[in-house]
C-alpha cells in the first residue's frame, strides 16, 4: 500500500515464511508422486550376505509327509493344484524365478518362516517338505534345495528359489531354465543322493531290491555281542519271556539293504540279527506295525550283523522322540547310533 514500508525484520520473516512454503510443497510433491510396482519375480535381492560360495547345499533327511496342512489340495487364482503325497521319483523342466526380501521373514507353506539367505525353495506340488537337486543345463552347475513353500504360480514356471540358491545357481539375474529332480527316501537313506557313489557301489543295492524274498524263519535278535554288536536294543517281549521277534504275515515286500556306510546322521536301531531273513521278517513286521516308520527303515548290513536301523535324523532329539514311540508302540527297546 503507499506509504508503507518494509523494514529488515519484516523482510526477514517473509524470507522465513517463503523457505518453509517452498519446503513443504517439495514433500507433498514427493509423497504424491506413484511408485513403480516391483515385479513379483524381482522383488529385491537385499544385501548379498559375505561368502555366498560357502554356503552349504541342503542336507537331505528323511522327513514323513503328512497328509494334510501343506500337502493338501488346494486352489490360486482359479487353477487347482494337488500336491504328490508318495515318496516317488520326480522330474521337471522348465524355467526358475527367486523370491527375496519382499517375503523375507514371512511365513511359508509349511509354516516356517522364510529366509533368503537359506538353501530353500518353492514348488506347486512337490511334498511338503522335500529335497530336489536342481541342474543349471547352461552351466552344468547343481544345487541341493529344501523345498519348504508353495509357488511359483505363473505358467511355465516350475521352482521359485530362494535368493541366495538363484546366485549359488547362477539365475538370479532373471527367469533361467532349470531341471528338478526330487531325491527320493531310499536315495536318502542309502547316501546314493550324493555324486560320489559309484555305479559298483549301488549295484549290490539294486541286485539286493530285485531279489525275490524269501519265507523268513523266526530267529531272535542278536542280544549280545561284546565283538561285533555293542548295546544292542533288548525286546520287552523277550525279557517277559514271549516269543522272540513275530514275522509278519502279510505278503511280503522286497528289503533293501543300506550300503556298508549309510547317510550320516542319528539313526534309531530296533534289533540287530546274525540271519538277514531273520531281520527281512522283522523289517516287514514293523512296516505293518508302524506304517509312519516305514519310509525310514532300513536293514544295515556291519560285519555279517544285520541291522534293522531307521533314520537318519537330523539332531539326536528327534531320534529320540521317535525312538520312545516305537518303544511305546513295539514295546522294545531302541539304541541310538550315530553315524558321521
Amino acid at each position: 500500500m503507499p506509504g508503507l514500508r518494509s523494514t529488515p525484520s519484516h523482510t526477514a520473516r517473509l524470507a522465513r515464511l517463503a523457505l518453509v512454503a517452498a519446503m513443504l510443497a517439495a514433500l507433498v510433491a514427493c509423497s504424491s508422486t506413484p511408485q513403480a510396482p516391483v515385479p513379483a519375480d524381482r522383488d529385491g535381492p537385499g544385501t548379498p550376505p559375505p561368502d555366498i560360495a560357502r554356503i552349504p547345499d541342503a542336507e537331505p533327511r528323511i522327513e514323513p509327509i503328512r497328509s494334510g496342512g501343506p500337502n493338501k489340495p488346494y486352489e490360486v487364482a482359479g487353477r487347482e493344484y494337488v500336491p504328490i503325497r508318495e515318496d516317488k521319483p520326480f522330474t521337471e523342466r522348465g524355467l526358475a524365478s527367486w523370491y527375496g526380501r519382499k517375503f523375507h521373514g514371512r511365513r511359508t507353506a509349511s509354516g516356517e518362516a522364510y529366509d533368503m539367505h537359506a538353501m530353500t525353495a518353492a514348488h506347486p506340488t512337490l511334498p511338503l517338505p522335500s529335497y530336489v537337486r536342481v541342474t543349471n543345463p547352461k552351466t552344468g552347475r547343481e544345487i541341493v534345495v529344501r523345498v519348504n513353500d508353495r509357488g511359483p504360480f505363473v505358467r511355465g514356471r516350475i521352482i521359485d528359489l530362494s535368493y541366495v540358491a538363484a546366485i549359488k545357481l547362477g539365475v538370479a539375474n532373471g527367469l533361467s531354465p532349470v531341471e528338478v529332480t526330487r531325491i527320493t527316501f531310499d536315495e536318502i537313506r542309502t547316501g546314493s543322493w550324493r555324486r560320489g557313489l559309484t555305479p559298483d557301489a549301488q549295484a549290490p543295492m539294486l541286485a539286493q531290491a530285485a531279489e525275490p524274498a524269501q519265507p523268513p524263519p523266526s530267529p531272535a535278535p542278536v542280544m549280545a555281542d561284546p565283538v561285533v554288536v555293542v548295546n544292542e536294543p533288548v525286546l520287552l517281549a523277550a525279557a517277559s519271556g514271549a516269543a522272540s521277534a513275530p514275522v509278519a504275515s502279510e505278503p511280503r515286500r522286497p528289503i533293501v539293504e543300506a550300503p556298508s556306510a549309510p547317510a550320516r546322521g542319528f539313526w534309531v536301531q530296533l534289533a540287530a540279527f546274525r540271519d538277514r531273513n531273520g531281520a527281512d521278517g522283522f523289517h516287514r513286521k514293523v512296516i505293518a506295525d508302524l506304517e509312519w516308520l516305514g519310509p525310514l527303515l532300513a536293514v544295515v548290513n556291519e560285519a555279517g550283523v544285520f541291522r534293522l536301523q531307521a533314520g537318519p535324523y537330523a539332531s539326536r532329539d528327534d531320534a529320540q522322540a521317535a525312538s520312545q514311540r516305537v518303544r511305546d508302540q513295539l514295546r522294545l527297546v531302541p539304541v541310538i547310533v550315530e553315524r558321521r
